[in-house]
């Protein structure tokens, strides 16, 4: 594994503007003041978000009612930050869409992404020799997988190998014939499929053969994951936050899959949106609506409530 905590020194800790709902929220520091005497004051410092199936709508978009709960507890102090298995390059059209202009945890935590600044703070890899151990190890235990790639840096390319199913979408891949090609960069995360085995069951077994070696994850429909031993979304949460100045018993989560267990773990309060997987609601200490029906506005708006009574 390779990392480089050193890119660039920690953003500004006063809150940027925020932008009307239908730009999207904007993400940034708590205020070292605290809120004015005519905002809402909120519990928590940091209100950290999955993307997928918890954010954003099945359509790719977030509501304006997410977006308007998000706008007021920033204008109370708290921060927002966006905490996603996507890496940097499949989350970067997302966040500019939505005017978000802080720091992103992309890739797993493999990445903490400055997204105002275009800047990619701090980035770690995986060790191609011992994933392809790992790989080596798991087929040996089910049979031949599936392959895809995603290579490390601002523009990473996603390298699809032989008999990879992709999910639909707009997500750019490259396609690749030959698996070497596959190992010719450095890489932060590897994505197996089994042609009978289940996503659950096909991360059991993994996990089972190398979790000594990598971690695996199973991180939303048909995308199981190898990563670095040890990378979490809680390691570059914990990352962010303290770049933000603030800490674990200042966060509250929301998530949907269990890549965001490790998260959950982290922050003071973990809540799990409708739609989310049964590993995720058996850890959660709330479950709310899903990300379809405003999932994160309906709690943000009790917790704003609460603080005004």
């Amino acid at each position: 594994m390779s990392t480089d905590p050193t890119a660039a020194p920690a953003p500004s800790q006063s809150p940027a503007p925020m932008s009307p709902p239908v730009s999207g929220p904007s993400s940034s520091g708590p205020s070292s003041s605290g809120p004015s005497s005519s905002e809402p004051s909120f519990p928590y410092r940091l209100v950290a978000t999955d993307l997928d199936g918890t954010l954003l709508r099945e359509d790719g978009t977030v509501s304006g009612r997410t977006r308007e709960a998000l706008a007021a507890v920033t204008a109370a102090g708290a921060a927002h930050i966006i905490v996603t298995g996507r890496a940097v390059p499949w989350t970067r059209h997302i966040l500019d869409d939505l005017g978000y202009e802080g720091l992103a945890v992309c890739g797993q935590g493999a990445q903490v992404y400055h997204a105002g600044e275009h800047k990619l703070l701090t980035s770690l890899t995986l060790d191609r020799q011992l994933a392809g151990l790992a790989l080596a190890k798991i087929e040996g235990e089910v049979g031949p997988l599936a392959l895809a790639v995603s290579r490390d840096g601002l523009d990473g390319d996603v390298l699809v190998g032989p008999g990879y199913q992709l999910q639909d979408g707009p997500l750019p891949t490259v396609l690749v014939d030959d698996p070497a090609e596959m190992w010719s960069a450095p890489l932060n995360k590897v994505y197996i499929q089994h042609p009978r085995l289940d996503d659950d069951a096909l991360a059991q077994a993994a996990r089972a053969v190398v979790g000594s070696l990598v971690d695996v994850v199973m991180a939303g429909p048909g995308v199981v994951e190898i990563l670095p031993l040890g990378l979490s979304k809680a390691t570059g949460l914990s990352l962010a936050a303290r770049r933000l100045g603030v800490k674990a018993a200042d966060t509250i989560a929301f998530g949907d899959m269990p890549n965001d267990i490790p998260m959950f773990g982290w922050a003071r309060h973990g809540v799990a949106m409708a739609n989310a997987h049964e590993e995720l609601k058996a850890v959660a200490d709330e479950v709310t609506a899903s990300n379809e029906d405003d999932g994160i506005a309906l709690v943000l708006e009790k917790l704003l409530g609460q603080s005004r009574a």
